[in-house]
């Protein structure tokens, strides 16, 4: 991994940029090598809904989400939680899988903890 301190915008052309935001219409279906993924992070103890989709579009760049409700569902539970926002690390364990597997539903359980409130279907019983 390399860092720096210069902005992704400086650093690649906005066509070849995706914000990951779980506020994106659009579903991330598979990982394009020719793009580069930002993993847009806030460390604040609420959520701030559509923060990181305004940010995007405020830059003019393309947004996906990572496909947790077209391979998950709704887990019952004691507070009817369910919630798509993951930490980076958790994002980063779910494109790392996916990338390495090819399947999206192991990279979402290997990211995804039940405390989200989402299981894959296989797991919904249990």
């Amino acid at each position: 991994m390399d860092t720096t301190p210069e902005s992704y915008l400086d650093l690649f052309p906005l066509e070849a940029i995706v914000y990951l935001t779980p506020d994106s219409e659009n579903v991330l279906e598979d990982i394009d090598p020719d793009k580069v993924y930002v993993l847009g992070g806030l460390v604040d103890e609420s959520i701030h809904k559509q923060l990181t989709l305004r940010r995007a579009r405020e830059q003019s760049l393309q947004t996906a989400r990572l496909p947790i409700r077209e391979f998950m569902v709704r887990a019952p539970n004691a507070r009817n939680y369910h919630c798509e926002t993951l930490a980076i690390n958790q994002v980063f364990d779910v494109l790392s899988t996916y990338y390495e597997t090819r399947s999206w539903p192991a990279a979402l359980r290997v990211g995804v903890s039940s405390g989200k409130g989402y299981v894959l279907p296989d797991t919904a019983e249990q």
